[in-house]
C-alpha cells in the first residue's frame, strides 16, 4: 500500500460497534511481530517508546529520536502506522504543524494529539487546541496525505473517577469544536465506565477511542460501549518488562 492508501485504510477501520484493536509498540521489532501475527495496524504509544529508550512521558525524548524510531517502524511494515505524538512537541499552531509534517514524512498515516499542556497545568483551552488541530489538517493537506487526527482529550485522566459524569458534557463540547476543526476521532483515556462512555460514542460525530484499563477489561467491553477504537496504552511495555524481569530471574535461579 502506498501512504495514502494506509491511510485511507486505517480510517476504515473505525466501526463503531467492531473496533479497531491496537496494541501500543514501541520499535520495529514489536511492529513486525504484531503484523505477523494479524493485526491490522500497528500504533506507538508516548510512554512505551521513552521508556524503552530512559526517558520518562512528557515529550522527553528528544523528537528526532522519536522520528527515528517511527521511521524504522513505517520501513519495516506494510500496515498503517500512528504515532503517539502527545502535544505536538510545541505550543503554537505553526510549530504543532511543522513537527506534524516531520511525522508524516517518517511514513505515519495517524497521530495521537491531547488537549493537556504537555508538563504544564490543565488543559488547553478549547479555542487554542482548535487552532492547533486546524493547523495539523492544513499541512497534511499540504503532504497530500488523510493523515488521522485522533483528538485526544486528557479531562477524564486529570480528574477522579467519581467526577468523571459531571465531565462527559464537556467532553461532548470538545468532541464537536475537534471534529469541526479537521478531526477525525475522539480519545478519552481514563474514561472507564461503561455507561459513561455510551454516553459519549452516542452523542459523539466522531470514532470513539478507548484505553483498556481498569473496568475496560476486555476487547468485548470496549465494543458493547460503541467504541470504534480500542488501545492498550503503556500495558504492553509494562507487561514485557514484567515477563523480562521473569525470565532473567528463571535463568539465573540456583540450582
Amino acid at each position: 500500500m502506498t501512504q495514502v492508501e494506509k491511510a485511507i485504510r486505517f480510517k476504515q477501520l473505525h466501526q463503531k460497534g467492531a473496533p479497531l484493536v491496537l496494541y501500543n509498540i514501541w520499535d520495529a521489532g514489536g511492529a513486525k511481530a504484531l503484523a505477523e501475527a494479524g493485526a491490522s495496524a500497528v500504533a506507538t504509544g508516548s510512554w512505551s517508546v521513552a521508556a524503552a529508550h530512559g526517558y520518562p512521558d512528557g515529550e522527553a525524548i528528544p523528537l528526532d529520536l522519536a522520528l527515528s524510531v517511527v521511521e524504522r517502524i513505517c520501513a519495516t511494515v506494510n500496515l498503517p502506522v500512528t504515532v503517539d505524538f502527545e502535544g505536538g512537541y510545541a505550543t503554537e499552531p505553526s510549530e504543532v504543524a511543522e513537527n506534524t509534517r516531520k511525522v508524516i514524512r517518517a511514513g505515519a498515516v495517524g497521530i495521537n494529539f491531547e488537549d493537556r499542556i504537555v508538563n504544564g497545568k490543565g488543559l488547553h483551552k478549547v479555542e487554542a487546541q482548535v487552532a492547533r488541530i486546524k493547523a495539523i489538517r492544513a499541512t497534511a493537506e499540504e503532504e497530500g496525505v488523510p493523515l488521522f487526527i485522533n483528538a485526544r482529550t486528557d479531562l477524564f485522566l486529570s480528574a477522579k473517577p467519581d467526577d468523571h459524569a459531571d465531565l462527559v458534557s464537556d467532553a461532548l463540547t470538545r468532541e464537536a469544536a475537534y471534529a469541526a476543526a479537521g478531526g477525525d476521532g475522539f480519545f478519552v483515556p481514563g474514561l472507564t465506565d461503561h455507561d459513561l462512555i455510551r454516553q459519549i460514542t452516542e452523542a459523539a460525530s466522531l470514532p470513539v477511542n478507548v484505553m483498556m484499563r481498569g473496568a475496560l477489561e476486555t476487547v468485548a467491553d470496549a465494543t458493547a460501549t460503541g467504541a470504534a477504537r480500542a488501545s492498550f496504552g503503556p500495558a504492553p511495555y509494562a507487561r514485557y518488562l514484567s515477563d523480562l524481569q521473569a525470565a532473567y530471574m528463571e535463568a539465573t535461579k540456583p540450582a
